[in-house]
């Protein structure tokens, strides 16, 4: 080829590359990027793209470990490749057997996990803004068909996200044919990996004998397989839009989450693919379950890894799961009301005056123990105010109609092991205000 036609064909891409960063991707150009680098094809295309197009940059390469001398011979063609752009590199190299067999996981998974985690620390800690990668329009494909042959929802089929979590991946709309002629028309140098052309990998598989089947039954497959994807995401974009505004009318706010009215969610047809749509974002996955609660006794509850649904009487309450998440939660005393996990106002007070659920007056007389604001423990009772004898805490909750959550984040004021008040809905009696009371003490609950 005429060197005429070479620079011909590089500004061609050059120019089509360009014009997809400044359509989809204006925030790159100015910012410091991370180039993530393997050493094969795609990656080694973006790198030189990246440099040709002005952008700052550096390379990020992972070395896992798994093809020995080769994953080692991979890391130094990136550290030469970087050398030559006359960029920084970044190289890490992981132990990814150990780190499968610690976490159960597949190989590609767990080198997914690694190189993803890394890549975010690496831009915390040298600030740069984002991470490139050079996934293009025919690993979509193979995604989509990953992701159809194990069942998905619209999610699913919409392929590879252009962005997510700091990744930016701005080849998506490059053919791998494309790619390769750049490559060999610019005569660039790139690794093989070997791993790559085996078919024990589904995706590998899906690449190398499915995929050619598809582009022979029919030639122009891709470029209807893009006009299709483009489809999809715009109808994908629609459907969220919908689901937002359901959100927004069924979703209210309650503690750390939210409470749906269950006969308005109930009203949703079809249901289950409601409940898919308005819940998969919170980790559900057993729908059946998800769809049994709606109808299951109150206190029954279906959780993720991340959130819990609880059905109460009128409503599902949405939470997320807490660290060390119990009933009885931590106490915290008064002496250190910047440490408490509300904001109570204690002070001297002549006599009764405003009286509100959020505030408590007490004989100081009676408070013989510190402080304390702590959550229900199992066998708590107290003195309610105006009744004769003691009740259980449980009790109180049940016939105040608490659901579960409310229990969870009801905090109690004691003074040493007793009670002195069910903040913000009873007191005791034991600490009440008497015609004998000397000293009055007025504590608030501050929002």
């Amino acid at each position: 080829m005429s060197v005429k036609r070479n620079l011909s064909y590089l500004y061609r891409v050059l120019d089509l590359f360009k014009d997809h960063i400044n359509s989809c991707f204006p925030e790159l150009m100015g910012q410091q990027l991370i180039v993530a680098c393997s050493g094969g094809l795609d990656s080694v295309v973006l790198a030189h793209l990246c440099k040709v197009s002005g952008m700052s940059f550096a390379m990020a390469h992972c070395n896992f470990r798994l093809r020995e001398a080769e994953s080692d011979e991979d890391e130094r063609f990136v550290e030469q490749l970087a050398r030559s752009l006359e960029v920084p590199f970044f190289v890490v190299r992981f132990n990814t057997m150990d780190y499968v067999r610690t976490h159960g996981l597949s190989i590609q998974m767990a080198a997914r996990e690694l190189r993803y985690q890394w890549f975010s620390t690496l831009c915390e800690k040298e600030g740069y803004a984002y991470v490139l990668t050079a996934h293009h329009l025919d690993d979509t494909l193979e995604t989509f068909l990953i992701n159809l042959s194990r069942g998905t929802g619209l999610d699913g089929l919409t392929g590879i996200p252009a962005r997510s979590n700091g990744i930016l991946r701005p080849l998506l709309p490059f053919r791998r044919t494309e790619i390769q002629d750049f490559a060999n028309q610019q005569r660039l140098s790139w690794r093989e990996d070997s791993s790559n052309e085996e078919t024990k990998y589904l995706r590998n598989k899906i690449r190398h004998h499915l995929v050619p089947v598809l582009k022979e039954l029919h030639p122009s497959f891709l470029d209807n397989f893009k006009m299709t994807q483009g489809y999809l995401s715009d109808a994908a974009r629609m459907l969220q839009q919908h689901v937002n505004n359901i959100k927004e009318s069924l979703f209210t706010p309650y503690f750390n989450g939210y409470k749906i009215d269950l006969k308005a969610l109930n009203s949703l047809a079809p249901l289950h693919g409601y409940l898919y749509a308005l819940f998969k974002d919170y980790g559900f996955t057993a729908w059946a379950d998800v769809e049994g609660l709606l109808t299951a006794m109150s206190g029954k509850e279906v959780r993720s890894k991340t959130h819990r649904l609880i059905k109460d009487r009128k409503y599902l309450l949405l939470q997320q799961i807490q660290e060390g998440d119990d009933n009885e939660g931590v106490a915290a005393t008064l002496d250190t009301p910047g440490d408490l996990p509300i904001k109570l106002l204690i002070e001297p007070a002549k006599a009764i005056e405003e009286k509100d659920n959020t505030i408590l007056y007490v004989d100081k007389e009676t408070l013989n123990h510190s402080l304390t604001v702590r959550k229900r423990k199992k066998g708590d009772y107290f003195y309610p105010l105006g009744m004769n004898g003691k009740k259980k805490v449980s009790k109180f909750f049940k016939d105040e109609k608490m659901d579960a959550v409310a229990k969870e984040n009801q905090w109690l004021l004691c003074c040493g092991d007793d009670i002195v008040w069910i903040i913000g809905r009873r007191a005791d009696d034991r600490f009440k205000i008497t015609s004998e009371t000397k000293n009055i003490l007025k504590i608030t609950l501050k929002e």
